[in-house]
């Protein structure tokens, strides 16, 4: 397993519009941890339950976070970094991640350690062939007059291997791995 963090808050860096809706009108924020009965209307779930599961628990009330948006595709294009896992296609996905506190929202050490910490426990895992990274970028809550600015998690995951179906189960684990380890930081900050 490889993970690692990154913080991204460059002027070309992507930022988060929270709550967000698309330019088309058609896609829109959810608000899982007030709302879990609509986990069903997000189209990325309904083939793959173990991101369904995934968005379930950061949502649920015991997570110290709340997901804000999420995608996942497969390809065959990898980069040269991806060469370590020897794999010829790769299946991934992210989620972007809130802190479900406000005030907690706007604290960049607070984002900072949150990320190291899923990263060290990560970093536990036994080798795999998948990678888990965590980037902090800028995102401005609110709407109207009631807007603030401060920090936003993606969590990337993605699953390498020799076919599709390959790539997809090693993704699998490690989403589940992703989400355990948060299950275990929202355990121990005792939220």
């Amino acid at each position: 397993m490889d993970a690692d963090f990154s913080v991204e808050l460059g002027g070309e860096d992507p930022v988060l519009n929270f709550p967000w809706t698309d330019a088309s009108g058609k896609l829109a924020y959810f608000d899982l941890k007030k709302h879990p009965e609509l986990l069903a209307q997000i189209a990325e779930t309904r083939d793959l339950p173990e991101l369904a599961e995934f968005l379930r628990c950061v949502n649920s009330t015991r997570s110290v976070v709340e997901s804000a948006k999420c995608d996942m595709w497969a390809t065959m294009e990898l980069t040269p970094e991806e060469e370590i896992f020897g794999a010829s296609h790769k299946f991934a996905s992210y989620v972007d991640l809130v802190l479900s506190q406000i005030d907690q929202r706007q604290s960049f050490p607070e984002h900072e350690r949150f990320a190291k910490r899923l990263v060290a426990l990560l970093r536990r895992a036994p080798e795999m062939s998948c990678s888990i990274e965590v980037c902090v970028r800028r995102c401005f809550f609110g709407e109207g007059s009631q807007t603030g600015e401060g920090f936003y998690f993606t969590v990337y995951v993605d699953g390498y291997g020799n076919d599709a179906e390959s790539a997809r189960q090693n993704w699998a684990i490690g989403i589940k791995l992703a989400e355990n380890a948060i299950v275990q930081l929202c355990g121990q900050d005792g939220r």
